[in-house]
């Protein structure tokens, strides 16, 4: 019999359940401490080896399918803002509303610089830009996007020797990109401009991939690409639960309107639930915590509901 995972946002993101949703988790296994954040969430449900977190390499094979023989690097396109005390990180990637000819514009003009120093760059998403490094290449450790947003830029940069050349590489791409054209016209076009990169994210593709699920359904670039090298099925998110055979791995993290979340994917798994079509449900909170729920669970009626899905 079919069963299915459901991977939740943080905690705090899903508001209070209603009345039939708080019996549920009231009456249902609960794991806490699990691990807090996206990374610790997707590596419950992947088994890497060897055990590193190498984005570029898994995000190029799903967007090209080439990362193989290769190390990978993330150098998305971003927005630094200046200000009295340093500059700070205001969006990157997605948040710019980047498309095909904003790359067609703007890539040219740094692939002289990557090109010279032997790591081609290029974009086959306009939110994802790539550079290929030869194997071997040690690089240092970079922040990953979402942990610096809103943060002084200068307290993320790559420290010590391996990071001087990143630096360097950094500002000289700053200065193509701030005297590009193509930048202001997007600002006076009342768009945000690409004035920097990001990088992030460095590192091969794992020799082995390995995940207890058999099908992902999710939007988000790293679980298709986690998915793709595991051998898993994968698919865009549909708009509402489905049970489906074997394990599914449904993947809800930007799902940010709560009533919505409830409303098509909570309440419809828990329907399935009754009905025997799941044999179990789980809830993996982006707080670490995981619920686990089965049919046989409604004969816990001493169990008061739960107020939300904090620990």
């Amino acid at each position: 019999m079919a069963g299915a995972t459901l991977l939740l946002p943080a905690a705090r993101r899903l508001g209070a359940p209603s009345a039939r949703v708080a019996a549920a988790l009231g009456r249902a296994d609960m794991a806490s401490g699990l691990g807090e954040g996206r990374r610790a969430q997707l590596r419950r449900h992947a088994t890497l080896l060897p055990d590193r977190w190498p984005v570029a390499a898994l995000t190029r094979q799903a967007d090209a399918g080439d990362a193989a023989g290769a190390v990978w690097l993330r150098a998305d396109p971003c927005r630094i803002q200046p200000d009295i005390n340093g500059a700070r990180l205001l969006d990157h990637g997605d948040t710019l509303g980047l498309s095909m000819q904003d790359v067609e514009r703007l890539l040219p003009a740094l692939k002289p610089l990557f090109g010279d120093a032997g790591m081609p760059i290029d974009a086959p998403v306009p939110s994802r830009w790539y550079l290929r490094l030869a194997p071997g290449t040690r690089l240092p450790a970079f922040t990953e996007p979402d942990e610096a947003l809103g943060a002084d830029l200068f307290d993320h940069l790559a420290e010590g020797p391996e990071g001087r050349r990143w630096r360097s590489l950094l500002t000289e791409a700053q200065v193509v990109l701030h005297n590009h054209p193509w930048n202001a016209w997007r600002m006076d076009s009342g768009l945000r401009p690409v004035n920097s990169l990001w990088f992030w994210g460095g590192g091969t593709l794992p020799d082995h991939v390995r995940s207890d699920h058999a099908r992902l359904f999710s939007d988000e670039e790293l679980a298709r690409g986690i998915a793709a090298a595991a051998g898993l099925e994968a698919d865009g998110l549909p708009p509402r639960f489905l049970a489906g055979e074997g394990g599914t791995l449904f993947d809800l993290w930007t799902l940010r309107d709560p009533d919505a979340l409830e409303r098509d994917w909570l309440l419809p798994a828990l329907s399935a639930l009754q009905a025997g079509e799941l044999e179990r449900l789980v809830l993996d909170t982006g707080d670490g915590t995981v619920f686990t729920l089965a049919r046989s669970q409604r004969w816990r009626l001493w169990r008061r509901p739960r107020t939300g899905f904090q620990a």
